[in-house]
């Protein structure tokens, strides 16, 4: 288990496996999240929403706006 010592200031250096596992190096923002139970979780915060570009594929053909409308009208429909 990997640990850290609090300084006077607050700070804590977080140590290398950690930084490895959550892919973070100088510079980058991470997340604390505390939990009712007192656990914390920490995550790495620096990607954008440009990260996700290539993610999901182009369709094949274009939509048109009345397929889309026509879609929503089906699935609308089916959830009643």
């Amino acid at each position: 288990m990997a640990t850290a010592t609090l300084t006077s200031k607050g700070q804590i250096t977080i140590p290398i496996q950690i930084r490895t596992s959550l892919g973070i190096t100088v510079g980058d923002r991470i997340e604390f999240i505390a939990e009712e139970s007192g656990k914390v979780t920490i995550m790495a915060a620096t990607h954008s929403v440009k990260d996700l570009k290539g993610l999901v594929h182009r369709p094949d053909r274009p939509v048109s706006i009345e397929d889309m409308d026509r879609a929503i009208g089906i699935n609308a429909s089916a959830a009643r």
